[in-house]
């Protein structure tokens, strides 16, 4: 797999056992230990994630406010500096181009963090619609990031740090934290459904970084965490991933992430039409939980039906290590969405399980 992209931190893999998949063009770990091992080290202790992969693209100039707020569906202007935004991009129809975080770093200067497999499909589509000609640069190899994430992140990361971490509340984020004599960009946000940070750092001190986090962390019994557990953990809590509850095809309305589009805001962003129909005229389809009663684990774009109707898909599905059964998402046609409403699952050609709508998120952690 040489070919393949890898992140600063790939050199150290080996030292902790990572076995190592093609996710998107990239070689990364799907697992170090066991999935289920790191996906209980992370609900009850506290994981390191190695997220490098990830894209950070600069927004800079007078009218970086302006431009964010024709691409955005959340409303950009409500962020302050030291925020952070989840919101979506999407295009004219209503379907995402992409899921991401916006950090404003200053009054004119913004961060936004996309999906690995976009960061190139983003970058463009953010260059053909400058007409403001705001600076945008493509920083993603030159930034690494990191995700320490559990009950005792908070802990972990105060040993190595000269930074008050408490002070860092949900959705905010430090500029110049020293963690550990490395210069970092530490955020309280994760894709997990626990407490946590993401960090950002120059990609050339990443491994210092890495090693410096897992060793503090050792008297709590951290763990590297693969792309496995980090899906599993995201599932569970109802966490979007693009390709699957996202795509070019599903609103961001349509997948539950009513809060992100907001229609109300003055400017006309990119979608807001299409977006403000759905919303009024209630949208065709919605993503729901789905617990299988007979047995049968739901994966993505299994079909689901109702009689001999094929009534949606599967988006994700799993056996969740924390309730021992499995579990799905489904996007499905409107009027079966309700909750305890009864349908069936393709498992295998001809093969069918009953499964049950049911409430999400499946995994809410408890404060």
């Amino acid at each position: 797999m040489a070919w393949l992209k890898r992140t600063p931190i790939y050199p150290l893999y080996k030292d902790y056992g990572a076995k190592t998949i093609n996710f998107g063009g990239w070689e990364l770990p799907v697992q170090f230990k066991t999935i289920k091992e790191e996906h209980v080290a992370v609900r009850t202790k506290a994981g390191l994630f190695d997220v490098s992969h990830m894209g950070e693209i600069s927004v800079k100039g007078e009218n970086s406010l302006k431009f964010l707020q024709k691409m955005m569906t959340n409303d950009i202007e409500k962020l302050t500096i030291g925020g952070a935004l989840y919101t979506a991009m999407c295009y004219e129809n209503g379907g995402t181009v992409d899921d991401l975080i916006v950090y404003r770093l200053a009054e004119e200067e913004f961060l936004l963090v996309v999906n690995a497999a976009n960061i190139e499909k983003d970058y463009e589509w953010l260059m053909n619609h400058n007409v403001e000609a705001v600076q945008l640069v493509n920083l993603s190899d030159q930034v690494a990031q990191l995700a320490l994430q559990g009950p005792f992140a908070e802990i972990i990361l105060q040993k190595i740090s000269t930074e008050n971490i408490s002070e860092i509340k949900f959705f905010k984020f430090k500029q110049k934290v020293n963690i550990d004599g490395i210069e970092c960009i530490v955020s309280r946000t994760g894709y997990t459904g626990e407490d946590g940070f993401e960090i950002y750092c120059d990609a050339n001190q990443a491994r210092v970084l890495w090693t410096s986090i897992l060793r503090a962390g050792e008297e709590f019994n951290i763990l590297p965490i693969g792309l496995g557990a980090r899906d599993t953990l995201r599932f569970e809590a109802k966490l979007a991933l693009y390709g699957h509850e996202l795509t070019a095809d599903i609103s961001p309305l349509e997948a539950g992430l009513d809060f992100v589009v907001k229609t109300d805001k003055f400017v006309d962003f990119i979608g807001k039409k299409a977006l403000k129909v759905q919303q009024k005229e209630g949208v065709k389809r919605r993503l729901v939980g789905l617990q299988m009663i007979d047995r049968g684990i739901p994966r993505n774009d299994y079909k689901v039906y109702v009689g001999e109707e094929v009534v949606g898909h599967i988006t994700s599905g799993t056996h969740s290590p924390t309730y021992n059964k499995p579990l799905g998402l489904a996007l499905v046609k409107t009027e079966f969405s309700d909750l305890a409403r009864e349908m069936f699952v393709e498992i295998r050609a001809n093969k069918f399980a009953k499964a049950k709508v049911v409430s999400t998120p499946f995994y809410k952690r408890r404060k």
